[in-house]
């Protein structure tokens, strides 16, 4: 059963004032089911990032529909949206995004601060999360004074701290050396098999290739959706 179906998602964005309009995607068509592991790659204007944030509730389509967990979330409030994103989805970035005057632990908990936990079960979940991605020992450190791997494996803890449908990872090893960005993908590798559906989007061929399927984008359409 699919958890994420996107029919015929188009978006085009205008410039205020004058008639120009830009289809960023056209005509998208696209199914992830649970526990899938999938790459979305494609060139610079291909319509990757417009189609992750589409998926990931930060924008809106155009055209079509997309049911996330069976709901419509095009034609939700911005309220609702809000909490569907919270709720529903784990982000993963490039540059990470933890606050640099947050221990690591303080970071994982800030999901659940918005979502009403209790301080003693946040606190409780986010030691639990840390010692799932080998950072026990560094939960009450900064993000300055942990390494570029240390701080992405928060910032995947943080993600996940909430049990979401969908994790999106934009380029999460872009900012690592190769070593510590194989490491990466073997924690993602690891969450995907114990369950999580990942769709990640990544220029690399080396980081698609670890991944189950590969979605590739050309000027705003889907080129080719091939299974490893």
């Amino acid at each position: 059963m699919a958890i994420a179906s996107l029919r015929q998602i188009g978006k085009t964005y205008g410039e205020s004032g004058t008639a120009v309009r830009v289809e960023a995607l056209k005509g998208i068509d696209l199914e992830f089911a649970e526990g899938d592991f999938v790459a979305v790659c494609g060139q610079s204007g291909s319509g990757k990032s417009t189609l992750m944030n589409l998926i990931g509730c930060l924008d809106r389509p155009s055209a079509g529909q997309y049911l996330l967990g069976g709901v419509d979330v095009a034609r939700l409030s911005d309220d609702d949206l809000s909490d569907i994103r919270g709720r529903r989805i784990g982000f993963v970035f490039q540059t990470f995004n933890l606050i640099p005057q947050l221990t690591v632990l303080e970071n994982l908990e800030i999901p659940l601060f918005y979502q009403g936990t209790p301080p003693q079960e946040r606190r409780r979940k986010a030691i639990e999360i840390a010692d799932a991605v080998e950072l026990g020992d560094r939960g009450h450190h900064r993000p300055n004074e942990l390494s570029g791997g240390q701080q992405q494996r928060a910032a995947i803890a943080r993600s996940i701290i909430n049990d979401p449908l969908i994790i999106l990872a934009d380029e999460p090893t872009g900012n690592l050396d190769t070593t510590t960005g194989h490491m990466i993908l073997d924690l993602f590798e690891k969450l995907n098999r114990e369950g999580k559906t990942i769709i990640m989007v990544t220029h690399e061929p080396d980081v698609a290739d670890r991944c189950g399927r590969v979605v590739t984008l050309r000027d705003g359409q889907i080129l080719s959706d091939t299974k490893h």
